[in-house]
């Protein structure tokens, strides 16, 4: 199996474009091209966790949280991160990171967390705008159930819940070909007037590439006319967080300890209890404070995620209950993610979780 086979399988699920500016997701050691014998699956990146990749002779590491965050002037093992780039290169270890990326799509890291509550009816909280494209491209009539479907094989066409959307509108092409052409239709030098199907259909941008050689590879004209705009509408399977509501209502401090059970955690820091039933609820993986106005807007009860800073919590207003359960609890989850979909694209392939526990926070019973 070769490094880049992996890469590739867990960047069709979360693209690095949908990575936040301030991230470095992706392969940060190693080499596309090596072979690996397998792969270590864990949340942070640490001495214990490169250790134990040793002894099971594993040569790929892979984490939610990147161990290459800011910029390195040296590799000289004076702190946690530089021993660790040590002794990964020395023992020709990969580290690959897949961090905002992955909370960034519908199957990511928020969905689990709800999966893990037993949410139902679930969304994104906060979908992002400016990452679908619209493709019109012209194409003769007898032709045009062909390329449709091209583009719906390569990506194109999702809605929400709804795949193989397209607008199709009748009407004449005009073209005339030159001497070097060689034309579907029509004669070189000959002003020809073609039927045409106006197909128009969406996708996300990251299977823009995708998308276009299918296009291509089926249209049979000699040069393909085609546009491609970008769309500020909201891309329903792509943001941060999610919310969805339990199956039954249940009181706010039944529902607090559902959550420390849930997610095994020390303690849970929560805003003033409200004395409501909660039934709808927003998530957020990591640091998700930015979150709550939309949480408040979207009218969940409750919103669950982790590393609220005191004043943060004033935010609530009497309008919501905010539920820190701690950063590494509310990702915990996160790492089935990627075992599930290795193990489900490469069953022959060796994966493990990691057995170290890494979170840095310990709490005082």
């Amino acid at each position: 199996m070769r490094l880049r086979e992996i890469t590739a399988c867990i960047e069709r699920l979360a693209p690095l474009m949908y990575q936040e500016s301030y991230d470095n997701s992706g392969l940060q050691v190693g080499d596309h091209s090596m072979e690996v014998t397998g792969a270590l699956i864990t949340l942070d990146v640490t001495e214990e966790v490169i250790d134990e990749a040793i002894r099971l002779k594993y040569n790929l590491v892979i984490a939610h949280h990147p161990l290459i965050f800011g910029g390195i002037t040296s590799v000289t093992g004076r702190n946690m991160t530089e021993r660790v780039l040590l002794k990964a290169i020395k023992n020709d270890i990969a580290v690959y990171a897949a961090h905002t990326n992955l909370d960034a799509v519908r199957e990511g890291v928020s969905e689990r967390m709800c999966g893990v509550i037993g949410l139902q009816k679930t969304r994104i909280l906060a979908p992002v705008a400016g990452m679908l494209k619209k493709l019109v491209v012209y194409v003769p009539s007898a032709h045009a159930e062909k390329v449709r479907q091209a583009l719906f094989n390569g990506g194109a066409g999702v809605i929400g819940k709804y795949d193989s959307c397209s607008f199709n509108s009748n009407g004449e092409g005009t073209f005339r070909g030159g001497e070097d052409a060689n034309p579907f239709a029509g004669e070189k030098g000959v002003h020809h007037v073609e039927p045409e199907v106006r197909i128009e259909t969406v996708f996300p941008e990251h299977e823009k590439g995708r998308v276009i050689t299918a296009m291509l590879q089926a249209h049979p004209y000699e040069e393909v006319a085609y546009d491609i705009y970008t769309l500020d509408n909201k891309n329903p399977q792509t943001g941060m967080g999610m919310i969805g509501e339990l199956e039954m209502p249940m009181s706010e401090t039944a529902f607090l300890r559902l959550l420390k059970e849930k997610f095994r955690t020390g303690v849970i820091k929560h805003s003033v209890l409200l004395g409501k039933q909660v039934k709808k609820v927003a998530v957020c993986g990591g640091a998700g404070s930015s979150l709550l106005r939309k949480a408040i807007a979207e009218k969940a009860d409750v919103f669950v995620s982790g590393d609220f800073k005191y004043h943060q919590f004033f935010d609530a207003e009497g309008k919501i209950v905010v539920a820190d359960i701690g950063h590494f609890e509310s990702e915990q989850y996160t790492r089935e993610i990627i075992y599930d979909l290795l193990i489900k694209n490469f069953p022959k392939f060796a994966v493990r979780l990691s057995e170290i526990n890494t979170n840095p926070i310990k709490y005082l019973s």
